[in-house]
């Protein structure tokens, strides 16, 4: 268990469901950071369509629904952009309040398991 010539503690049952519940809250983290990104890029672009939008004479555009372009009227896309821009919104402060949660539990375990076993456990990221 030694690894920097700390302590040695026992590890018991508890700890050893600590350092499983950190290590799954720290995949958790990684997860929400890939889909904070994803969901930061998607806003992007549908601001980068929105304005696209703005900028058009025609008053017909196409619209990608699936796989197919759709020809749709320029209102029609730009509430449809909007009501997409709304749910991503909504779906990245989900996920940015969930990496708080996670953030917060990892900090309370980094805070039990490095008190007991003080630098015989690793647990930060190189």
């Amino acid at each position: 268990m030694q690894q920097g010539g700390g302590s040695d503690a026992e590890v018991t049952w508890e700890d050893q469901q600590n350092i499983n519940k950190f290590g799954r809250l720290n995949n958790r983290f990684h997860e929400l950071e890939d889909d904070i990104k994803i969901a930061k890029e998607t806003n992007d672009n549908l601001e980068d369509a929105s304005n696209e939008l703005i900028l058009t004479d025609e008053e017909v555009v196409r619209f990608q629904i699936g796989e197919i372009f759709a020809h749709v009227s320029k209102d029609e896309v730009e509430n449809r952009i909007e009501q997409m821009k709304e749910v991503t919104s909504k779906k990245l402060e989900k996920l940015e309040e969930e990496k708080e949660t996670v953030l917060a539990q990892m900090a309370e375990l980094k805070k039990i398991l490095y008190g007991k076993f003080k630098d015989s456990i690793n647990l930060e990221e190189d």
